[in-house]
């Protein structure tokens, strides 16, 4: 399936720049529609006890983003929107009920070094509330091409298999795919790697590596293989609307998502 319609998050902070411009890449590739939708934590500005909303700051931020957007991507047939909310819980509301009419949503890691513009669960939040995938572009490196060698964390959930099936449309043509099938010990499934020819049938390449839940984290285990594989993507199937499957929470609740150094390709 390719993509025809895009949505993309922007916000005052120096990586909004990385994200528009993935997303015109991908936009350009699928002859797809983009859209950037603005969305940043504010405050209303009060005057005794009535509230003013958009707060000045907040109006100055959205007139510059969508003047960005405008002079970037307006030759692609865009649509610029503000989400018009600055609390987080409107925020991951409106933003979840955006996404869903769109293909794929492209939001940024939070980094804990710098302010957050956006609630920091705003991608799990969203994948598992939306019904769609979301890309998740790291806070730092950058990232010119995706899909030439992803990596795809296999498991007995759900959003695996959505994750796995809604990043097809991101590989390349000479994709090198690497499957990390993971399992408690004694409770291999014996059909787990089916998934290699599934994914021959759609044309792409893939080794299948599985391992055992032991000792060391589930991100230990994906960051090394990321490393090694020289991944530019990775899946990750989120389990529910509020909880989260192994990959995405790995051994003792270590949250990969937020310390993953490659796009993240996520769906519940």
């Amino acid at each position: 399936m390719a993509l025809k319609n895009i949505l993309v998050h922007l916000d005052p902070g120096p990586r909004s720049a990385d994200r528009l411009a993935l997303a015109m890449r991908l936009a350009e590739r699928h002859e797809a529609r983009l859209t950037g939708v603005f969305a940043d934590l504010a405050e209303a500005h009060r005057v005794g006890v009535i509230a003013q909303w958009p707060p000045a700051i907040y109006a100055e931020a959205a007139a510059a983003s969508r003047e960005v957007f405008a002079a970037q991507a307006g030759a692609l047939g865009t649509e610029w929107i503000d989400l018009n909310r600055g609390g987080e819980e409107e925020i991951l509301r409106r933003m979840s009920q955006l996404a869903g009419q769109f293909d794929l949503l492209i939001a940024g890691q939070h980094d804990e070094t710098q302010r957050a513009y956006v609630p920091p669960t705003l991608p799990t939040h969203v994948c598992a509330t939306s019904g769609r995938p979301v890309l998740v572009v790291p806070y730092a490196g950058h990232f010119e091409t995706i899909g030439r060698r992803p990596i795809f964390a296999w498991g007995e959930t759900a959003g695996a298999a959505r994750a796995l099936t809604d990043a097809l449309p991101l590989l390349s043509p000479d994709a090198d795919a690497l499957v990390l099938y993971a399992y408690e010990r004694d409770q291999r499934n014996d059909f787990a790697e089916r998934v290699i020819p599934h994914l021959e049938r759609h044309g792409v390449k893939a080794r299948f590596e599985p391992f055992v839940l032991e000792e060391e984290t589930v991100m230990d285990v994906l960051l090394n293989f990321a490393s090694d594989h020289g991944a530019d993507l990775m899946t990750l199937g989120i389990a529910g609307r509020a909880g989260a499957g192994r990959f995405e929470r790995g051994r003792g609740g270590m949250p990969t998502l937020r310390q993953l150094t490659v796009p993240v390709l996520c769906a519940g």
